[in-house]
């Protein structure tokens, strides 16, 4: 295709990324020469000296200034990178997008014809999760799609989930999915003190939430972040369907608990519901041999905090810049993705780290379908346990899109 960028030549300019990076480690530093903004310093910067930008396609672009899209875009371009092709059912909302930004691409409305006629470096899949693994899948077996950044949940189901992390790695093409509170700072901060032994070594961590699948995907990809993405030996969970409802077209429980053991003997709890009674707040606490570290939001609060107890002076609030949900993730996500490219470098958000958070999504709802504890690696569960104890109820709610 005319303009494209070969594979081979693939470079961008990241100096407003640079910029924030820097303001980012200064924050670090203040606290301690943390080992984690080393990491970040590690980041490669791409040869500002070429003019050659690597091709961007976004599929799913949203309500008018609503959805991911908007995130996605802002971070690629921050990047350095070039958005050629934008794609969603409405002509309208994809013409939006490409205003908003004083985009030059191309519009379509058919994910085919997008992943058929473009060459792409990196195509975003910012859809609904019942429509992840039929456009990831066909993204990868195109030809014509270097690397794939998809939202999160994976997918609504175990198998779908399992089958899009295979294709992709058979195909050659990169696969991450946008867990991006790995790069908000009050995470970024917490995992260096831990890191830097604050709080001694990890025994426990615990955690607060609004569900085990929407949210709950964000919170058990934090507590494996934390835990250096370290495996979990087995899983107990239970549900309460007294009520449900459906988000993003996939079924979701009143109440949910996960407890589960990592493989190196740290304990977790995941404690999900949006009542009020069991509403605690959106937060992770993690609790060491010489003290405790939480972050996030706590109860009928809306402030974002990190804050460590390891003394009798009871907890200390520590200064942060940025949020636990701040949208300046999205500029070291387009350009720590786009870096894994060009390196091959793992990425953070590597698709194998997605799964195993997926994987124990299903396999707390599996343990509350079965009423038992449940080992890992999931074994037997093909489709979305939680979706399987509802429709033996005759409970499945309106607008459910998993089969």
């Amino acid at each position: 295709m005319a303009g494209h960028v070969p594979t081979n030549a693939c470079h961008c300019e990241v100096s407003h990324y640079w910029i924030f990076l820097s303001s980012t480690i200064r924050t670090l530093r203040r606290r301690k020469n943390y080992a984690f903004s080393r990491r970040i310093l590690n980041v490669k910067v791409f040869n500002s000296k070429t003019k050659m930008k690597p091709q961007i396609g976004i599929i799913g672009c949203g309500r008018p200034d609503k959805g991911q899209a908007v995130g996605h875009v802002r971070g690629y371009l921050d990047a350095g990178c070039e958005v050629v092709a934008l794609c969603d059912i409405s002509e309208e909302n994809a013409a939006h997008l490409r205003n908003k930004f004083g985009l030059t691409a191309r519009v379509y409305t058919d994910s085919n014809a997008m992943l058929a006629q473009e060459k792409l470096d990196c195509v975003s899949i910012c859809l609904w999760p019942h429509l992840h693994a039929p456009v990831t899948l066909a993204a990868a077996q195109s030809g014509n799609v270097r690397a794939i950044h998809c939202e999160k949940p994976i997918a609504p189901t175990w198998s779908e989930a399992q089958k899009m992390v295979e294709v992709c790695a058979a195909a050659g093409v990169q696969l991450t999915f946008n867990h991006q509170r790995r790069f908000n700072v009050p995470f970024q901060t917490a995992k260096a003190m831990l890191d830097a032994g604050e709080i001694g070594e990890l025994e426990s961590m615990e955690a607060y939430c609004f569900d085990l699948f929407d949210w709950g995907t964000h919170w058990f990809d934090m507590m494996f972040f934390f835990n250096n993405e370290t495996p979990v030996d087995w899983v107990f969970g239970q549900v309460d369907i007294s009520t449900t409802y459906a988000i993003f077209g996939v079924p979701l429980e009143r109440f949910g608990t996960s407890h589960f053991a990592f493989k190196n003997g740290v304990r977790s709890t995941l404690v999900a519901g949006r009542d009020d009674d069991i509403w605690n707040g959106l937060r992770v606490r993690l609790n060491g041999t010489k003290g405790s570290l939480e972050v996030g939001q706590a109860r009928h609060s809306d402030d974002h905090e990190l804050r460590i107890l390891n003394s009798a002076d009871g907890w200390k609030p520590i200064a942060v810049e940025g949020s636990i949900s701040g949208d300046d993730a999205y500029l070291k996500v387009m350009a720590e993705i786009i870096d894994s490219l060009q390196t091959g470098k793992k990425s953070l958000l590597d698709a194998q780290n997605a799964l195993a958070t997926t994987e124990l999504i299903f396999a707390t709802y599996e343990s509350a379908r079965r009423r038992e504890r449940i080992s890992l690696p999931l074994e037997g569960v093909e489709g979305h346990p939680l979706v399987e104890l509802l429709r033996e109820k005759g409970a499945i709610p309106e607008g459910t899109m998993v089969s």
